[in-house]
């Protein structure tokens, strides 16, 4: 793990984490109900863009040249003694 809760100024990366040459920037969800959607359902466009402004600037100051980025998704729903994880690789594109 290369960061937890990196902020930038407002924004905030949940994780920056790092395996070989990829770099993801990771948004973390969690429900602890059944109703109101999917935990990944809250990732919308604005978070996103959010997201993204926030990793220009941890890529500004952390950045190193051969490396791959990307923006990864994690939706956790915990009910009773249950725990669903859904990790999406690659779960958005900047623009």
């Amino acid at each position: 793990m290369l960061a937890r809760n990196y902020r930038a100024g407002s924004m905030e990366i949940d994780l920056v984490v790092r395996r070989g040459r990829v770099v993801a920037f990771v948004e973390v969800k969690t429900r602890t109900t059944s109703s109101g959607g999917t935990p990944l359902e809250p990732i919308g466009r604005s978070k996103r863009r959010t997201v993204v402004s926030a990793a220009r600037r941890w890529i500004h100051e952390h950045g190193r040249a051969g490396t791959t980025y990307r923006f990864d998704a994690v939706g956790v729903r915990i009910i009773g003694e249950e725990v669903e994880i859904q990790h999406i690789p690659d779960a958005w594109r900047p623009g």
